[in-house]
């Protein structure tokens, strides 16, 4: 079964992680797509990172009952940070009849030779790269394991809805209902 794999913090998710997730569902041959909840980015900073379930509890109010995709926090109990190469191997041995896919953004393409083993990934499994405003398409996307996928570029990040809530802006049409709910009702990002 073929299973896409959209790692993140998600912090929090919003309509443009759903939009995307959406559209490489609907316009791939993947099967299902995972949203595998990242407890510790080692290119980013924890600085205004919420606590690991709350993140997990917004990406499920997110997905709802839509059975296309699965939340998973199969790198909250791996060791710290988590790399992509582990979280993989583990989840290949754990479902050897499923065939991962990474999904990513242009904007993570540019980085993906400072991410740990590296040449693994890139030999191993393929590779689906939406494109992200402001990232060139690099000359790596000849690569027999990547397919550009042309969904819609969002022009949301989870950094500007953490910079307008802690203004005192509403961001609520930004996410779904349930995760802006959820941020409000926490007073998150405040």
């Amino acid at each position: 079964m073929k299973t896409g794999l959209f790692f993140g913090s998600f912090n929090p998710i919003h309509n443009g992680h759903m939009a995307i997730a959406e559209y490489i569902i609907e316009n791939t041959d993947l099967e299902e797509l995972w949203f595998i909840v990242s407890p510790m980015n080692p290119l980013k900073k924890k600085k205004t990172m919420l606590e690991d379930h709350h993140r997990l509890e917004l990406v499920y109010l997110a997905v709802g009952d839509d059975i296309r995709f699965k939340v998973s926090d199969i790198e909250f109990s791996m060791p710290k940070p988590s790399f992509t190469v582990d979280t993989l191997t583990y989840l290949s041995e754990k479902y050897p009849n499923r065939e991962f896919e990474i999904i990513l953004g242009s904007d993570n393409l540019m980085n993906f030779h400072r991410w740990k083993n590296s040449e693994i990934l890139i030999q191993h499994y393929k590779r689906l790269v939406y494109p992200r405003h402001g990232n060139e398409m690099p000359d790596i996307l000849k690569h027999k394991n990547i397919e550009i996928v042309q969904a819609p570029r969002i022009e949301i990040s989870s950094s500007f809805i953490r910079e307008s809530i802690s203004k005192g802006k509403k961001v609520k049409f930004f996410m779904p209902l349930a995760v802006w709910n959820y941020i409000d009702e926490m007073n998150f990002y405040k």
